[in-house]
C-alpha cells in the first residue's frame, strides 16, 4: 500500500481512538486527531486528507459529513449503514493490521477514481469507464483524448474481454457526438443474410416477412456513433457494401431506391488479426485501411496486473446496487488474484466479482474463499491446508498481541508468554500455539462445546475454528 499522506481520526470514544492511534503508529501512517470541534475545523481547512476514520460524533452524523465532503473517503468505526458512496466501510474491533490496511487501500482507490480529484476536465467521464493507473491503460486514455474530438474512423484491437466496447463508449462520451446515440452492433452474432437489413434497414415487402419498413442501425445512430464489434466476423459480401458507405457516406435500405445520408462516426473492433485475414483473402484490404485510420490496442489484463485492486473496487461498486451487497478483499486475496493469468481478461474478473458477491455478501473475502484456480503463492493447492493455516494463525496471534489493551493483557494469564524475553530465547511458534489452544479451550468450555458460538466469542469464522481444532487435534467433546 502506498504511504497515506494525511489521515484524520474523529472519535469521542477516547479508548477506541487511542487503540487506533497505536495501530496506525505501529504501521507508520501519519495521522491527526483531537477534539471533535478541532477535527471538523481541520477537515474544512485541509484539502489533501487521505481518509477520515469516524467513531462517536456529538454534533453531527457520519452521513451528513460524507455528504458535505463528497470527495473525501470515510471509514466508520461505529456499525452503520454505508449510505454514501464515499463511506468506504466499517472497521470493527479489535482493530487488526490487515483490516485497517485493506480499508486504507480502498480509500486510496476511491481518491484515484473520484472526478473532482482529477486534473483533466474531460477525464471524469472517461474514468467512469476506464479504470487503472498503469502505463498501458494510461496510453489508451491518451489516445482516446487525442482522437475523441475528431471524426476519424477508429479501429480497436485486443483480446476478448479487454473492454473494447468500453473504449468505444469513452470515445463517444468525450466527442462532439456525445448527445447523439451510441449504437453497438455485434457483426459476429447476426447471420450474414440478415446483417444487411440490420445495418441499413429495409422497406416493406423487400423480402418474405418484411411486413413493414424498418430503420437500420445506421439510421438509429444518426448524429452519433455506430460501433461495429467483431468486424472480423463480417461476411465478405457485406464488407463490400460497408466499404461503399464509408467511401460515399450514402446507403439505401434493402428494397429501397432512395439514398440516405450517413451522418455517423464509425468505430470498429475485433480480437482477430486482420492483416493475417487479408493474406488469407478473408478480409478486404481496402476496408481494413478505411477502418484503420486511428488504431487503439486494448491491453490484456495480464499486462496490467497492478490495476487489479482498482478494477476490483470499481466492479464491486458497479455490482453493489444490483446485488444489494458488497465484498472487501484481504491483501492476500488481492495478491493471489494479481498472479492469475486472466485468459478472459477484465470480463473474467467482473464475473468473478459478481460470483463472490453472491457467495459472500457483506463479507471480507480471503484467499481460501477464492475458487481454487485463483489461489496462488502460499495457498496453492500443492501446499497442505493445515500448513497454510498454521502460518496464518501465527500472524493472527502476533497481531492480537499488538492490539491488546493493558486491561486485556492483565486479564490473560501470563503463561505461556513471558513479559521479558529470557536470555536463552524462546520458541515463539510453540508459545503462540499454546496460547491459541488455551483460548480455544476456554471458549469451548464457556459455550458448552458449541463450536459456532465459540467461534463468535473468538471473532473468527466457524470453518476457521474447525480447521484450527483439527490442526491441534482438539474436539468439542474433549472440553
Amino acid at each position: 500500500m502506498e504511504q497515506m499522506d494525511n489521515l484524520l481520526l474523529v472519535d469521542a470514544n477516547d479508548e477506541r481512538r487511542q487503540q487506533l492511534e497505536t495501530v496506525l503508529s505501529f504501521m507508520g501512517i501519519q495521522w491527526q486527531s483531537g477534539g471533535e470541534e478541532d477535527c471538523l475545523a481541520y477537515l474544512s481547512a485541509v484539502e489533501n486528507i487521505s481518509a477520515v476514520v469516524v467513531g462517536d460524533l456529538k454534533t453531527t452524523t457520519l452521513p451528513e459529513l460524507a455528504t458535505r465532503y463528497s470527495s473525501v473517503p470515510f471509514i466508520s468505526a461505529e456499525q452503520s449503514e454505508l449510505s454514501n458512496s464515499n463511506i468506504i466501510g466499517f472497521l470493527s474491533q479489535p482493530f487488526s493490521y490487515e483490516s485497517l490496511t485493506q480499508m486504507l487501500h480502498f480509500c486510496q482507490a476511491f481518491r484515484s477514481l473520484h472526478p473532482t480529484l482529477q486534473t483533466s476536465r474531460q477525464m471524469p467521464a472517461l474514468l467512469k469507464l476506464l479504470v487503472g493507473k498503469g502505463s498501458a491503460i494510461q496510453s489508451v486514455r491518451k489516445l482516446i483524448e487525442q482522437v475523441a474530438s475528431k471524426d476519424a474512423n477508429v479501429l480497436i484491437l485486443g483480446e476478448s474481454g479487454t473492454g473494447k466496447e468500453v473504449v468505444a463508449r469513452a470515445i463517444h462520451e468525450m466527442s462532439g457526438r456525445a448527445k447523439g446515440p451510441f449504437v453497438p452492433v455485434n457483426c459476429g452474432a447476426i447471420p450474414g443474410e440478415l446483417l444487411e437489413s440490420e445495418l441499413f434497414g429495409h422497406e416493406k415487402g423487400a423480402f418474405t416477412g418484411a411486413i413493414s419498413s424498418r430503420r437500420g442501425r445506421f439510421e438509429l445512430a444518426e448524429g452519433g456513433t455506430l460501433f461495429l464489434d467483431e468486424i472480423g466476423d463480417m461476411p465478405m459480401p457485406m464488407q463490400v457494401k460497408l466499404l461503399r458507405v464509408l467511401q460515399e457516406r450514402l446507403y439505401e435500405r434493402v428494397g429501397g431506391t432512395k439514398p440516405i445520408q450517413a451522418d455517423v462516426r464509425i468505430i470498429a473492433a475485433t480480437h482477430r488479426n486482420l492483416e493475417t485475414m487479408i493474406s488469407e483473402n478473408r478480409f478486404r484490404e481496402d476496408l481494413y485501411y478505411r477502418l484503420n485510420v486511428f488504431p487503439i490496442e486494448t491491453p490484456s489484463l495480464r499486462e496490467r496486473l497492478d490495476d487489479i485492486p482498482l478494477l476490483l473496487q470499481e466492479m464491486v461498486n458497479r455490482h453493489q446496487a444490483q446485488h444489494h451487497a458488497f465484498v472487501r478483499f484481504t491483501q492476500r486475496a488481492m495478491e493471489s488474484l494479481m498472479q492469475h493469468n486472466w485468459p478472459g481478461n477484465v470480463r473474467e474478473l467482473s464475473n468473478l466479482v459478481e460470483r463472490l458477491l453472491i457467495l459472500f455478501p457483506n463479507r471480507i473475502v480471503d484467499i481460501q474463499d477464492l475458487p481454487a484456480k485463483y489461489r496462488y503463492g502460499d495457498w496453492s493447492e500443492d501446499m497442505p491446508l493445515d500448513e497454510a493455516a498454521s502460518e496464518w494463525a501465527e500472524r493472527e496471534a502476533l497481531s492480537s498481541v499488538f492490539m491488546e489493551t493493558p486491561e486485556e493483557s492483565a486479564s490473560v494469564a501470563a503463561e505461556p508468554f513471558a513479559s521479558v524475553l529470557p536470555e536463552e530465547g524462546v520458541n515463539l511458534k510453540e508459545m503462540i500455539a499454546e496460547l491459541e489452544m488455551d483460548l480455544i479451550r476456554q471458549a469451548l468450555e464457556m459455550q458448552d462445546g458449541v463450536v459456532a458460538r465459540a467461534s463468535e466469542l473468538l471473532g473468527m469464522r466457524r470453518t476457521t475454528l474447525v480447521e484450527k481444532m483439527k490442526k491441534y487435534g482438539m474436539t468439542a467433546k474433549d472440553m
